[in-house]
């Protein structure tokens, strides 16, 4: 019988919802017992053993700090202390999610004080391949906040749980499960993701990658890139070192060209449901308040149709964390364009498609983040914004302590063309004045040959109204 490895010393559980504890075992035992010993009362539950998994669901409890999970079989015994009842959400996504808190713009001050907050963090596992889970899963655990150990927590994941512990006075625990460089195919079941007609490219690009290689040939394929990649990067690193505003053609022509994502192949992590296996179905049903999830900006060569893709993926997550309404909060992309590179408005796409999903998939939120973005940085480095307003939105979302006039920003509702002028017109304008123009850069207006060009704005409020400048 072996029990999860989410499962440590100094976790958090979920409160006020079904707990489930779960692992897998060789469908021999006879009987496991999990018992959660929280403010002088003993909550026990038998688990269901099935086909080498076994599953207990202890009833929902209230908030506790310094509980103790027992979990026995026979004779053996294994006991977890320290454990919190609180708020668990899990932070997921691509780079933007994983970056780590010691590289933000606040990192060091956050970390000389974070002791004192009381939130806690498990960092899932990345592995790209199932032989090596094992491996990869001895030595994690769940975290208690310090300056050591805090520094690799995701910064968007950390600003969003000091905020709600600070509001509800409760314990918050944040799952990272999250992976530089994914498209949201990686973190699908080949089911979902293959439902869809629509989404169907991903899976033929994929094995057309593969076709008639052996796993071994993928795996030595894979492990070359790798030393390639890794030389590589090492050299870019000196000549950014060497000069910090060194064109990239010239990076290029000094390092060569860069081969992410590498291969296709059964150990490349961005290969289509990869990381659900690997990552998602280790953490998965963990009892959890919601997903943060930051990511899109490696699916932006399919912008169209990305709107069905992470619709799927929620749909996937629900069904798979047995919560049919688990919420989920989307950091919406923010600006960000490579100098000297043509804008191919991929990134507006993904946008509105991440608005989309907010509005027509229930219980979910949405952090807008179009302000929170640097011209030729893909990774900004200030996250604390963007933990800020997922904090809005699970207030508003999730815990209705917030109404949306106060969690989100003005919104497009509809538009008008009027003697030859565009009017946008407004909602949630609470706050607003026709004097406040700092919002007004920006825009862009385009006939019906689709080409844009620069406009004038004027706030009439509730409207936006544009007049092109050319």
């Amino acid at each position: 019988m072996k029990i999860a490895a989410v499962f440590s010393d100094n976790m958090v559980l979920q409160r006020g919802k079904n707990i489930r504890v779960f692992g897998t075992c060789t469908n021999s035992e006879k009987s496991i017992t999990v018992t959660l010993y929280a403010y002088g009362l003993t909550l026990s539950a038998n688990a269901v053993i099935k086909n080498g998994s076994w599953e207990a669901v202890l009833p929902p409890v209230k908030e506790c700090d310094s509980c103790t999970l027992e979990v026995s079989c026979g004779a053996v015994k294994k006991i977890f202390k320290n454990v919190a009842i609180g708020e668990v959400w899990l932070a997921g996504g691509q780079s933007n999610m994983e970056f780590e808190l010691h590289n933000d713009k606040n990192g060091a001050s956050e970390l000389s004080e974070c002791s004192k907050e009381n939130i806690r963090y498990y960092y899932t596992p990345k592995c790209p391949i199932m032989s090596e889970l094992a491996d990869a899963e001895k030595n994690t655990g769940w975290t208690v906040a310090s300056a050591e150990n805090s520094s690799a927590w995701s910064a968007v994941g950390y600003y969003f749980a000091k905020e709600l512990s600070r509001r509800l006075g409760v314990t918050v625990g944040i799952i990272g499960c999250n992976w530089g460089g994914t498209s949201a195919s990686a973190w699908m079941s080949r089911q979902y993701l293959g439902q869809d007609s629509r989404l169907r490219p991903y899976i033929d690009e994929y094995e057309n990658a593969v076709r008639n290689k052996s796993d071994d040939e993928m795996i030595a394929e894979y492990e070359e890139y790798c030393k390639y990649q890794e030389n590589w990067e090492k050299n870019v690193a000196a000549c950014f070192a060497e000069d910090p505003d060194m064109k990239w053609e010239k990076v290029v022509e000094r390092c060569g060209e860069n081969h992410f994502p590498g291969p296709m192949g059964i150990k490349n992590p961005m290969r289509p449901c990869g990381l659900y296996d690997t990552m998602v179905r280790r953490v998965a049903p963990y009892t959890i308040a919601g997903v943060l999830w930051y990511q899109g900006e490696s699916d932006d060569h399919r912008p169209h149709t990305y709107e069905f893709l992470l619709k799927a993926l929620i749909e996937n997550w629900r069904t798979l964390w047995k919560d049919c309404e688990l919420p989920f909060m989307i950091v919406q992309l923010p600006m960000f364009r490579y100098e000297n590179v043509p804008d191919t408005k991929s990134w507006a796409y993904i946008r509105e498609a991440q608005e989309n999903v907010y509005l027509t998939v229930r219980n979910t939120g949405i952090a807008y983040a179009t302000d929170c973005g640097e011209l030729n940085n893909i990774h900004p480095v200030d996250k604390a914004p963007v933990g800020h307003r997922l904090y809005l939105q699970a207030m508003s979302e999730v815990y209705g302590l917030m109404d949306r006039s106060e969690t989100l920003p003005p919104l497009y509702d509809s538009y008008e063309v009027r003697r030859g002028k565009m009017l946008i017109k407004l909602k949630n304008c609470k706050g607003l004045s026709g004097k406040d123009d700092n919002c007004l850069d920006g825009f862009e207006t385009a006939g019906s040959d689709g080409v844009f060009y620069p406009a004038k704005a004027t706030v009439k409020i509730p409207y936006i109204e544009l007049e092109c400048a050319m």
